[in-house]
This record gives C-alpha cells, structure tokens and sequence, in this order.
C-alpha cells in the first residue's frame, strides 16, 4: 500500500476564534420514528412515567448535543403548536403534510419541554412562517418565556410548567426557499415576514436570537440571491443566517464522497461572503453570523417514495439510513470544516439525532444503538476545547469526479486551557492511501504525552449493528521522534496531545 507524507502544524499563536458550543447542536424533527418509538415510547421496558425512552435518553447524552432544534425542519411550516400543550387526551389529531402520515400530538411543546433538560442541552425552536406568522410566533415566545401574568404564559402553568421554558434561539421559519415546503415563497416577500415577526418577537423579549431562513441546499437555483435579498429586509433583526447541507455517497464513487466536505466549505464561505456584502451595502458595524442548523449525511435518492400516497401513517420507517464507516468519515470532515470556521459559524444542528438519518437508531419495544456516525460528532463535541486554532495542512492532492480536488489530510485543532490539552481532529480522506501525519507544535513548551484514537475498517462500507457498536481504536503515540502517526485511508482521528506548558498561551 502506498505510504504518503503530511505535516500540521499547530502554533498558540494563531487564532481561528472562540468556540461556541452550540457548534454542536442537534435536530429533532416530528417525522418518521424520531418521535414515536424514538424519543416516545409508552410502556417500553426503558420508559420513564413521561413515556421518554431512557436507553435513548443515555445515548443522546453520550453524543453530547448542546442544543436540540425542534419541531422541524419540513414539519414546521403546517404546525399549529397549541396542538402539542395541555392534557394530552384533549389533544387533536391531524394530517401532517410535510412527511405524509398522522400526528396524534401526544408528544408536543409540552413533553419537548420537559425532555429536553433530561439531555442536558438547550431548546432551540422554529416558528411557522408557512401557514401561520406574527401572532403565533410571538403567542408561542409568550407561552415558553414570560414568567406569569398573560394568558399564554398562565396557560403554560396551568398545564404543569411553572417556570419558563426559556428558549434562547429561534428560527423564523424553515426553508422558505423550497417548493416543497408548505407557504413557500420569495426571498423578498419572506423577508419582510421574517423581519416583521422578529421585531414583535424581540418586542417581548429583547434576549433572544433570531435565525433567518437561507437556502435549503447549495444546488437551488436562488442561491446567492435568496440570502442577500432576504437579509436585506432583515439584517437589523436577525442574528444569524441559516445553512443546510447534506452529502451521500453516489454511483459508487467513493473518492468525490470524500472530497465533498470541499464542497462544503466553499459554500459556508459563500455564505459567510454574501452576509458581509449587505452588511457593507448598508454600512453597518453589526455581523450576522452562520448558523448551519441542517447538516448531515442523508442518502436522498433511497427516500424518493418513503409513504404510499393513500397511507397517512404514525412514525412511519422513513429516511432511516445505515450508515457505514466512509459516511463517519466524511461527517467528521463536515466537522473539522465547521470548525475551521468557528468564528463566523456559530451554531450548528446535525440532522438528525434519533432514527431520522442519525446517528442513534432504535427499535420498537427494543434496543437503542449507536450508528458509525455517532463517533466522530461525539467525539467532537464532547472533547473540543473553547479555542479554535488555525491548523496548517501540507499534504498531497487527491482528484474526484464530483467535487475539486482536496487535500488528503484535512485537519482542525482546539486548545483547552485549563487541562493544558491540545485536540487535532482529522481525516484521512484518500480512498486507497496511507498518510503518516507529521504534527509540527512551534511555541509549545513540551509535550507531556500524546496519544490518538482512531475510526477505520478495511471495509469502508462496512456498517455497524445493533450487536455491533462502533468504537475507535486508541495507540500512543511516541515521542522520541517527535508526534507522527500513520492514518490508513478513509479513517477519521483525534489527536490528544497533553502539554506541559506554553511559551504563549492563546
């Protein structure tokens, strides 16, 4: 097999940004089985008195989400959210049209409330801006945040939530781009709305942050425009733009699935790009910045007709992907380009978290485990330090059909500076080669220890199981000769270098 070379080099001195750990954020949509018999699952062996599943509470707490966005996604734009308070045997049931099936409410704002805590993450929520707009948004803010007194606010403590729910961010609307959604519609015309429930939204409480709906993917045809014509009925009001993007393996081809995560970054920073123009255009000092609250691994052409048209379903088996140790790799390269970007993206949600094209999987009345994806998003998220730092790639070019050409090591690092801990995390990104990575630490004082965890199969396409959970490999690493490591192809690796000291701390 042939062996390449690589060097990262890693210096205190050069700074990305702070972290903000709502990077590692969640998305809990109500559709398919990520709600009922995912989260919600009455009479289950491991249910709770609430009905919440606790096998799939302990693996949402090991993937380490810090905030969990809901209801959606797609489902949002129909969604009448009373549906979800109050005693549930009082509740409606609808059609929902976004996923085609059935939705008893007996899991809604009431129960997303109390479960969220139990995770230890924030509650993130998006308003509907399809079928409904200001005063529903601002009677949902009203409900979830004011102490008592008003009538939302008294009926939320009437229906056993005697203290605000207090959610902190927002998102207006969901992919007002898309025809798919429900209210679609232009770039202008949205945001005007968005501007405008935003406004009443921060009328009633100026702590909030507000997330303004950007393209759904890349490949729409108002790309580029929809953000900048959005933005500008908006920007005074918003505090973050949305991006969404996902990736999946095609026609075989493993080396472009690899290379996409290029693909990716020249699209958050044509993002980040178009923000700065209207910021410039309107002579403004405020920055808007990035939040990729949809991001993933999602195989769509396999989801083309998930629900008969004369079914209307309850937690139907909808886009619930295998996913396989190739899929892992290129989610933990969305990862290190997230981080790359850490001082203008600063909140992400992977998509999703249970059974809906996610990392954790269960069955009905039995077991929850652990996909090949959840490694690296746990691994990230749960050892990152609060600081960013710029990592210097020298590595050889590896060519793909789809996307333009990538390095074959891509790399980014954090720094914890109450441990003293330095984290690489990286990827091996060649379809066929070995890479022994060199990591180069000018203006480290020393190097205590060093040791790196690794994720590979020589199947890249080898799943995990139920019976069968995915676990990286740990090495140490010596150091006689420096820190080196050889990362076979299609892996992904994370770098703990523990330092005695620092000649310039960041």
């Amino acid at each position: 097999m042939t062996v390449s070379e690589a060097t990262l080099t890693v210096s205190p001195r050069f700074v990305t940004g702070s972290l903000d750990r709502r990077l590692f954020g969640g998305f809990l949509e109500q559709g398919g089985r990520a709600i009922y018999s995912g989260v919600y699952e009455p009479g289950h062996q491991h249910a709770d008195a609430s009905g919440f599943r606790q096998d799939v509470l302990d693996l949402v707490r090991e993937l380490g989400v810090t905030t969990i966005r809901y209801p959606g996604g797609n489902f949002v734009s129909g969604y009448r959210w009373e549906d979800g308070t109050g005693p549930q045997a009082l509740r409606p049931t609808r059609p929902e049209l976004a996923w085609h099936s059935t939705e008893p409410n007996t899991f809604g704002l009431d129960e997303f409330a109390r479960w969220v805590p139990l995770t230890g993450a924030e509650p993130m929520l998006a308003v509907n801006l399809g079928t409904r707009g200001i005063e529903a948004a601002i009677d949902l803010l009203e409900y979830c945040n004011m102490p008592g007194g008003t009538a939302q606010a008294d009926r939320r403590r009437q229906n056993g939530l005697l203290e605000p729910i207090g959610v902190k961010m927002w998102c207006l609307g969901n992919e007002m781009d898309g025809p798919w959604q429900i209210g679609y519609t232009d770039a202008t015309s949205y945001g005007r709305l968005a501007n405008q429930a935003g406004r009443a939204m921060k009328a009633l409480d100026p702590s909030i942050q507000l997330t303004l709906c950007g393209s759904s993917t890349s490949d729409m045809a108002t790309f580029g425009h929809w953000e900048r014509a959005a933005l500008e009925e908006s920007y005074d009001t918003v505090d973050f733009i949305s991006a969404h993007q996902y990736y999946c393996e095609r026609d075989g081809d493993l080396q472009s699935y690899l290379n996409a995560s290029t693909h990716f970054e020249r699209y958050l920073d044509d993002v980040i790009a178009t923000i700065d123009h209207v910021k410039a255009a309107r002579k403004s000092t405020k920055t808007v910045d990035l939040s990729v609250d949809e991001w993933g691994i999602w195989y769509t052409d396999d989801h083309l007709q998930d629900v008969a048209p004369d079914e209307w379903p309850t937690g139907a088996r909808i886009l619930e992907d295998l996913y396989n140790y190739a899929d892992a790799v290129v989610l933990g390269s969305m990862i290190i380009s997230l981080l790359k970007r850490a001082d203008r993206v600063r909140a992400a949600s992977l998509a999703q978290i249970i059974n809906v094209i996610a990392p954790i999987m269960t069955e009905p009345g039995g077991t929850a485990w652990a996909q090949t994806t959840f490694v690296p998003f746990s691994q990230a998220a749960r050892g990152a330090g609060d600081v960013v730092l710029t990592t210097i790639v020298d590595a050889p070019r590896v060519d793909s059909e789809r996307f333009e050409q990538a390095s074959t090591i891509d790399a980014a690092s954090t720094f914890d500076d109450t441990r003293g801990v330095l984290r690489i995390f990286a990827v091996n990104r060649h379809s066929s080669e070995s890479t022994k990575v060199t990591i180069d630490l000018p203006g480290w004082d020393a190097v205590a220890s060093a040791h790196v965890e690794l994720l590979h199969s020589p199947d890249p396409r080898a799943r995990a199981t139920a019976s069968e959970r995915p676990r990286p490999t740990r090495h140490q690493v010596p150091l006689d000769e420096g820190v080196h490591f050889a990362l076979p192809p299609v892996s992904w690796a994370v770098f703990t270098i523990q330092l005695t000291g620092t000649s310039s701390s960041p």
